[in-house]
């Protein structure tokens, strides 16, 4: 098979590859298609957080990419889950199932992650971070990473069930019940746009999206997905803005998606008391936090890795519903030959691109 591998940082090459074999509670599956993720940008240029053989992926023949879906192919000894010829997408991580972490569903922080070479392999998977990704046109995949695609939902958009799915897990870890809540989304990424979306699905009211004068068009796509009050923070002091919408009162939750360097203080002055705080992305650098502040206020602070607590699925189902238009984050594509460009885009953000996908043909 054709598959992308890292050399270098920021080394991609076109190669070929024996096509993998699924193992006992694994499928073959052939992608259709893989969006990319800022982490995966992370991945390719600085190494961390995937974890190949016990060090950094470079020259590894790893191939990256985790924001995939595609078609079952194969089916591993003892898997009657699913059939060949069923569309999936497909999430990350597949925890070892025997420690702490994942016998309490937290396969996202799995205890064992990157234990999976050699005398060390304890069962842990994480596609296009500990083991070879979506850049190819194969992958092997646990069946318990699989969540069925409708037949009227588009490749491209069967890419965004992971992603959705991140923003339902920082969601859940705030509480998850949200209906009538007030949500602020600090960010308006592809995460951040999910979490729009989804948050008012779940009938959050009102839902606030964040972002700067660089975000018009992001901003304008989170009106769409069921923002009820965007603010341009580049016109107008964040946390003003959030207490003029709020009457004062703060907001009940906020989902952080910038990993802007003050977003955190920011974040823990426009919740309300008792407020819950989910970081979702991370700066590049520490920064200081007001934690006098967040003591004396009783605010919550959560941070989460991922699609955890089977949240994909729920994803899918939302998705599935047409409960809101996630469609509209797709912006490019390119074909699995022009991976390099199509990384570019992203990284970029060429002709305001927001999620860019590589399409099989």
């Amino acid at each position: 098979m054709k598959a992308w591998v890292l050399g270098g940082p920021d080394e991609l090459r076109l190669v070929e590859k024996p096509v993998p074999r699924p193992g006992a509670a694994e499928v073959l599956v052939r992608i259709g298609a893989t969006a990319v993720c800022g982490t995966d940008l992370e991945v390719i240029h600085h190494g961390p957080p995937a974890l190949i053989q016990g060090g950094l992926p470079f020259n590894k023949n790893f191939t990256p990419g985790h924001e995939y879906m595609g078609t079952v192919a194969q089916l591993g000894p003892g898997v009657d889950e699913f059939d060949v010829g069923d569309r999936v997408a497909v999430e990350i991580h597949a925890g070892c199932g025997r420690c702490e972490r994942c016998r309490e569903g937290m396969y996202t922080a799995c205890v064992n992650y990157g234990m999976n070479y050699g005398d060390r392999d304890k069962g842990h998977r994480a596609n296009g971070f500990t083991t070879d990704g979506g850049f190819a046109e194969y992958a092997v995949n646990h069946v318990n990473t699989l969540v069925r695609v409708p037949r009227d939902m588009s490749d491209e958009e069967a890419t965004l069930i992971v992603t959705a799915g991140t923003a339902i897990y920082g969601l859940d870890v705030l509480g998850g019940l949200i209906a009538g809540q007030s949500v602020v989304v600090t960010g308006p990424g592809p995460v951040g746009l999910m979490g729009v979306g989804v948050a008012k699905a779940l009938g959050a009211s009102p839902v606030v999206l964040t972002g700067t004068e660089r975000d018009r068009r992001r901003l304008e796509i989170g009106r769409k997905l069921g923002a009820d009050e965007v603010v341009d923070v580049s016109r107008e002091e964040v946390v003003a803005a959030v207490m003029r919408i709020t009457r004062g009162r703060g907001a009940h939750y906020v989902l952080e998606c910038s990993g802007a360097p003050n977003a955190l203080n920011d974040a823990a002055h426009m919740v309300s008391r008792g407020g819950r705080i989910c970081l979702v992305a991370f700066p590049h650098a520490p920064v200081p936090v007001d934690v006098a502040h967040l003591v004396s206020n009783n605010i919550y602070v959560f941070g989460i890795r991922g699609e955890g607590r089977s949240a994909t699925r729920r994803a899918a189902a939302l998705m599935a519903q047409k409960r809101f238009p996630a469609k509209l984050l797709h912006t490019h594509s390119f074909p699995l030959e022009e991976v390099p460009t199509a990384i570019r885009y992203a990284a970029e953000r060429i002709e305001d691109a927001i999620k860019v996908v590589v399409k099989m043909r």
